[in-house]
């Protein structure tokens, strides 16, 4: 009987233990998500987007919500949105793209702490650069796969193809090379990789086709813009209105 007792406290003890352990870790999870900080929101929205935390949760996107520092946008089949950042810089996601909100310091009063790494793992956006990379142009990269983005003072396109980007208006109408295209609206960017470092200017188009190897500029009758419809890359829709694939082909924007 004795045995018995001991046995059925010892397994009510281990009980208590692991809901006391997992008790703990969930008030740890929430207490780092809690302590995350907001560098932007969401300002336009048409499908599903989905941010994936620091600490691995994920939570679904709406008009309004919060972007955490550490957060990765995971957009959707035929999903655009826009989200604005503390520096009022923008950018504009493409469906199925993934972008990593690395890092995003905004020291209004000491220029010298900015600091803004952003990621393109797959698909695409358009970028305007904000005060940040007016002030400290230095202080704002783009990491793709390929190459890393630096800013001039921009408003610039970025396209990462791997297999994936059938479908695409192109030129020549057949679908983009594997590698990274982008086009420059306004200002500069520099491209680097190990293979080189290229700067292109508003109206230039460029193309990296691996790490490894250098950054190319490519003629204008052959570049690949990066397209958004009108709706989601101005201020005319709220976050309300459908886009759906018909609109691909919008116009890029300027």
């Amino acid at each position: 009987m004795k045995s018995l007792k001991a046995n059925l406290f010892a397994a009510a003890s281990r009980r208590l233990v692991l809901l006391g352990l997992a008790l703990a870790m969930s008030v740890a999870a929430g207490a780092a998500q809690a302590q995350s900080k907001v560098v932007g929101q969401v300002t336009h929205l048409s499908g599903v987007l989905t941010a994936r935390h620091a600490d691995g949760t994920r939570n679904l996107l709406a008009v309004k919500s919060a972007i955490l520092e550490g957060d990765t946008l995971i957009t959707e089949r035929e999903t655009y949105t826009r989200v604005k950042f503390l520096d009022n810089a923008e950018i504009v996601l493409r469906p199925a793209s993934e972008v990593d909100v690395k890092k995003y310091v905004y020291d209004e009063q000491k220029p010298a702490n900015d600091s803004v790494a952003i990621g393109l793992v797959k698909g695409g956006l358009r970028a305007v650069t904000g005060l940040v990379g007016k002030r400290n142009h230095d202080a704002v990269n783009f990491d793709t796969p390929t190459a890393t983005i630096g800013i001039r003072g921009t408003h610039f396109g970025a396209l990462f193809c791997q297999n994936d980007c059938g479908g695409l208006p192109t030129p020549n109408g057949q679908p983009p090379a594997n590698g990274l295209h982008v086009d420059v609206a306004s200002g500069a960017i520099v491209l680097s990789n190990p293979g080189g470092s290229v700067v292109f200017s508003a109206g230039q188009f460029g193309y990296v086709p691996g790490f490894n190897q250098a950054p190319v500029v490519v003629p204008p009758n052959q570049g690949v813009p990066v397209t958004m419809p009108p709706a989601i890359a101005n201020n005319a829709n709220n976050g309300g209105q459908k886009i759906g694939a018909a609109k691909l082909d919008a116009c890029i924007t300027q």
